[in-house]
């Protein structure tokens, strides 16, 4: 029996899973998380593999910056590790709870250890590249209160 039926709570009920709202490359933000999106990639490049490390249980690191979009838009999407593998070119994925980071003074779509990455279905869509939203350089402006 677990800990809160033995306390005479009853069964213990998860909270409802949110059904994912599906966003287009356009709608992308800086500073926004939580984006759910289904992207084709287009390339990959591996911008930094790093081997065996020193201490045993820290795990060799990979990330690569992968160009993905649908037919709205494309962006650079900063994947780690076991992500690399599934981003190859013409492969469609499913970016579930990712984040805009910003680097450089532009946009990054990261997926962190609270979001996931998996392949889909390939899409009938073709990549809007000539949209690319890594492209457009944000600035850092600090808002005064009065």
């Amino acid at each position: 029996m677990s800990s809160a039926a033995q306390q005479g709570k009853g069964p213990v009920t998860k909270p409802a899973m949110r059904k994912p709202v599906f966003v287009k490359v356009d709608q992308l933000k800086p500073g926004t998380t939580g984006h759910t999106l289904v992207v084709k990639v287009v390339s990959s490049n591996t911008v930094l593999q790093k081997g065996r490390a020193a201490s045993a249980h820290l795990r060799q690191t990979k990330i690569a910056e992968c160009l993905v979009g649908d037919e709205t838009g494309a962006i650079i999407f900063t994947a780690r590790n076991e992500q690399v593998d599934m981003m190859t070119a013409g492969a469609t994925v499913i970016i579930r709870n990712a984040k805009i980071d910003m680097f450089k003074g532009s946009m990054r779509l990261v997926v962190d250890k609270w979001g996931r990455v998996e392949v889909a279905e390939p899409a009938a869509f073709a990549v809007k590249e000539d949209n690319n939203l890594s492209l457009v350089e944000y600035e850092l402006v600090n808002v005064a209160e009065e």
